[in-house]
């Protein structure tokens, strides 16, 4: 365990007083979850989170607290075995020191701001304030949502909170907006959409109208389908509102428990995203919202992940999800734009298979983009990287400065003798 541990976060944290403390201990500690909260003494959400995040952290350690040997020489309870590690993105020291001084968990320590930005883009963290859980053995993320966790149980009586299967989560009556109740096991056999969603965003509404075409192409190509709406609506009356406009089926919405689930089992950290699943109930791709965009007329259903994309107004919002990989191409002939996506999809086909078989996502998405630059990445934007929403708070600037990690990140991927011709570029 402490391999794995010393590897993510390095081999000291410290306490908010100040103390070190060695990661290998954590092992002998018993921990078998590590929850990553990631965040900014700048932001008011942050600031309300570790309120409540530390009444939760109490009440599931009882009287245990983070530091030196405490409690390895007894056999924690299964609800204790949890530890928090507190990853800033905070530019200002001091300001650092005032907001975990109060902090019951640990933290990294604030001069280690490369490791931060590795942990940003390793679990790909777009906003804050987020909280993953970790088996603390094998790394693998058990829980995207840590926020939900807290508001859901809060005593803890469900962990580790561990992934549950599709069909088991789902489970239970499902709605149709002419009132009609059909049962989830309705769905055996059938592709499935969960779409989460809410009448009060603009994208959500624009998105849905495509959606609801394509909906209604799949379904007259005989293709067994169907998706299931997640509201993140305010209010009941906005749900059957935005709801009639839907020829498929919804959780219902006085269903808050299943709703709240389904949020948790997929990380869902915005809307809108589609998730689409194979009869299985397997991911074939969180991505459906670009897909349905992309594809209007569903040839491509259901939408398997590609190895390489050509960068679009409509998947450009991927740029933001993690470290990237983009082949610009300086020429409008369609047949340069396929050399390029031949030329990189070994390297993306490797890279891909190598985390799949550890049951991880890639580390880096590819593109190839064109003369054409999608709208969104104005020359203010790739010259500007600080200049981003909200005046460029301290989140976003932890965003942007990812370009600097990205660079080394993906040139280890890059065999040494790639073939760079004129016209192609790599940023």
């Amino acid at each position: 365990m402490s391999g794995f541990l010393e590897e993510l976060l390095g081999e000291k944290l410290v306490t908010g007083g100040g103390e070190e403390v060695d990661v290998h201990s954590l092992g002998a500690r018993g921990i078998s979850l590590l929850g990553l909260y990631f965040g900014c003494s700048l932001s008011a959400p942050c600031a309300q989170l570790s309120g409540s995040l530390a009444a939760f952290y109490g009440r599931l350690r009882g009287d245990a607290a983070p530091g030196p040997g405490a409690g390895a020489a007894a056999e924690p309870e299964p609800r204790r075995r949890l530890e928090i590690v507190f990853v800033s993105s905070d530019q200002d020291q001091r300001q650092w020191q005032d907001f975990v001084r109060d902090m019951p968990w640990l933290a990294l320590p604030y001069k280690e701001k490369h490791r931060k930005l590795k942990l940003w883009n390793k679990y790909r963290i777009s906003n804050i304030p987020s909280l993953i859980f970790l088996d603390a053995t094998t790394g693998k993320v058990v829980c995207r949502n840590g926020l939900l966790v807290i508001r859901d149980d809060p005593e803890g009586l469900e962990f580790p909170w561990g992934p549950k299967p599709f069909r088991e989560v789902i489970a239970g009556p499902l709605l149709r907006n002419n009132g009609q109740s059909l049962e989830s096991s309705s769905l055996e056999w059938s592709h499935v959409g969960v779409y989460f969603s809410a009448h009060w965003c603009p994208p959500c509404r624009s998105l849905t109208r495509v959606l609801v075409e394509s909906y209604r192409k799949i379904k007259e190509a005989g293709q067994k389908f169907e998706i299931i709406f997640v509201s993140a609506d305010r209010s009941e009356d906005s749900f059957k509102q935005y709801f009639s406009e839907m020829p498929w089926l919804a959780v219902p919405y006085t269903d808050e428990a299943r709703r709240s689930r389904l949020n948790r089992l997929y990380g869902i950290q915005g809307i809108p995203t589609l998730i689409v699943l194979d009869p299985q109930g397997e991911v074939i791709t969180r991505q459906g919202r670009v897909e349905v965009l992309n594809d209007e007329d569903c040839r491509e259903f259901p939408w398997h992940p590609k190895p390489v994309l050509e960068l679009s107004d409509s998947n450009a919002v991927q740029l933001n999800e993690g470290p990237c990989l983009v082949l610009f191409v300086d020429s409008e002939d369609d047949g340069e734009s396929e050399a390029a996506k031949q030329l990189i999809q070994p390297i993306a086909e490797k890279i891909i298979a190598k985390y799949k078989a550890k049951e991880e996502e890639a580390p880096l998405l590819f593109f190839v983009a064109g003369e054409e630059l999608p709208f969104c990445l104005s020359w203010r934007w790739l010259m500007n990287p600080h200049g981003g929403p909200a005046g460029g708070s301290t989140g976003t600037e932890m965003l942007h400065h990812r370009a600097l990690l990205e660079v080394c990140a993906i040139s280890n991927h890059l065999p040494k003798d790639l073939p760079f011709e004129k016209g192609m570029v790599f940023v």
